[in-house]
């Protein structure tokens, strides 16, 4: 049976079975393998399930498999207990950063404004011996606003006879990882090569971070709390160590999912606590997101920013077209009868799949696409709003969307942290080592061999 996200004519799919649907890729953690056992491992007894990802078997190789199984809770743990027992000298220090899309999560299942759940996840995860809890949100912010100087410099450069637009979207690892693996050439040209906000997260935790603090990267544990299991691919990628250190930039992914079941499954008294910035002392006091209706909005920071910079339209609310479906949507920018700009926003495989089709016909007619691998946006990620038969929990989403939606929403542009960072810690916005901290390259075309057959 063919996979329906798949783009290839042959694929080794086989119907899921209920078996298939309960199994799980057994691999031993490291606390396992030594015998290791500590009080918390009782709360991290659930196993990454395989079927959670997106990727299809193409794009994941039997050791990739083996190391996202081992990206559990227990690997966290294994951590907070070697804090507890080893010699000090040893100890780790423990930094957590949450993306965005997880507070709605965490607010709606437990009856909480998004400041008072980011509050209480933050105090959650320092009872259990979390050092450090970071938002995300100042990494989309780099992220974005390279991303918006790419697509102007890809707008001023494109030709028909060397194509470099329509430029995809690439904060989503789901797809990135397709597009590598499964596309390859013409699509990867298209991908915006400014690195995703998690890998822009590692290099400030493992980089600036650990050089305010006098410590070595390989001293912090970094986990990233994430919306999706392909997330847990996203930190395996092999360049990610050679953004401007040589540690990993996130040692482990957890997704919300499996935090709220630590947090449902303890009985740690929580006492809650701000969340924490990397800039010493000081402290965020209030959560703030990007121009997004499920995501980070790149579209909408995008295209204002190429109005403005390219036409000198200033563009306020940004208004969406449903296409073929609700999460086929499309904008545009008119000025006389004539469309200016052109963008596109497409979530799920079926809606890519059209788009790549069009692409590698030569007749997409959009300057940008914003693409998501999960159908609704990062909201809907399956590490979180699952219900117990592994679907969509309607109902959660729809909680989650509103809250998602009432959350201010602060310009990148706006951010005195981000410029000065720029400065600070990479020596201007145009300079060399901005460029090698914020942007990436692609993986050339073709695929692993050693697939493993990842059940859905």
């Amino acid at each position: 049976m063919k996979c329906e996200h798949c783009t290839r004519k042959e694929c080794s799919k086989k119907t899921k079975t209920d078996d298939q649907e309960n199994a799980s890729v057994n691999v031993p953690s490291p606390a396992q393998e030594n015998g290791e056992k500590g009080e918390f491992h009782k709360l991290a007894d659930a196993k990454i399930f395989l079927s959670d990802c997106l990727a299809c078997d193409s794009c994941v190789t039997e050791e990739e498999g083996v190391r996202v199984s081992q990206q559990n809770a227990k690997d966290f743990f294994r951590v907070l207990n070697l804090n507890k027992k080893c010699d000090t000298s040893k100890h780790k220090v423990l930094a957590v950063s949450v993306c965005p899309q997880s507070l709605p999560y965490f607010a709606a299942k437990f009856s909480l404004s998004v400041t008072d759940a980011s509050r209480r996840l933050c105090g959650f995860l320092k009872s259990l011996g979390v050092h450090y809890v970071f938002d995300t949100t100042i990494a989309v912010d780099f992220s974005i606003l390279e991303s918006q100087k790419e697509f102007v410099r890809r707008y001023h450069q494109h030709s028909e006879e060397k194509p470099t637009l329509p430029m995809l979207t690439s904060a989503c690892p789901g797809w990135v990882r397709y597009a590598e693996r499964v596309l390859g050439h013409p699509i990867t040209p298209h991908l915006c090569t400014a690195r995703s906000p998690q890998q822009i997260m590692g290099s400030l935790v493992k980089d600036y971070f650990a050089r305010r603090q006098n410590l070595s990267p390989d001293r912090i544990f970094h986990v990233i709390v994430a919306p999706c299991y392909d997330r847990k691919l996203e930190a395996l990628r092999e360049d990610f160590p050679t953004a401007l250190h040589s540690s990993r930039g996130a040692d482990c992914v957890l997704t919300s999912g499996e935090i709220v079941q630590i947090m449902e499954q303890s009985d740690f008294s929580v006492k809650d606590a701000a969340v924490d910035t990397l800039f010493g002392d000081l402290k965020e006091e209030e959560v703030r997101r990007h121009d997004g209706p499920s995501s980070d909005g790149y579209l909408a920071h995008i295209f204002r920013h190429a109005a403005k910079e390219l036409f000198g339209e200033d563009v306020g609310e940004v208004t969406y077209r449903a296409l073929r479906n609700k999460d086929f949507q499309e904008v545009t920018l008119e000025r006389n009868g004539e469309v200016l700009l052109r963008f596109a926003a497409a979530y799920g495989f079926r809606n890519i799949q059209n788009v790549v089709l069009k692409l590698k016909k030569g007749k997409a007619p959009y300057h940008l696409v914003e693409v998501l691998a999960c159908a609704g946006g990062c909201l809907n990620g399956r590490g979180q709003a699952q219900a117990e038969d592994g679907r969509a929990d309607k109902a959660l989403l729809r909680q989650m969307e509103g809250i998602y939606a009432d959350i201010p929403v602060r310009p990148p542009e706006t951010s005195a942290h981000v410029q000065a960072l720029y400065q600070e810690w990479l020596g201007g916005a145009d300079s060399p080592r901005a460029q090698e901290a914020l942007h990436t390259a692609y993986q050339g075309p073709g695929h692993p061999t050693n697939s493993r057959d990842i059940k859905w």
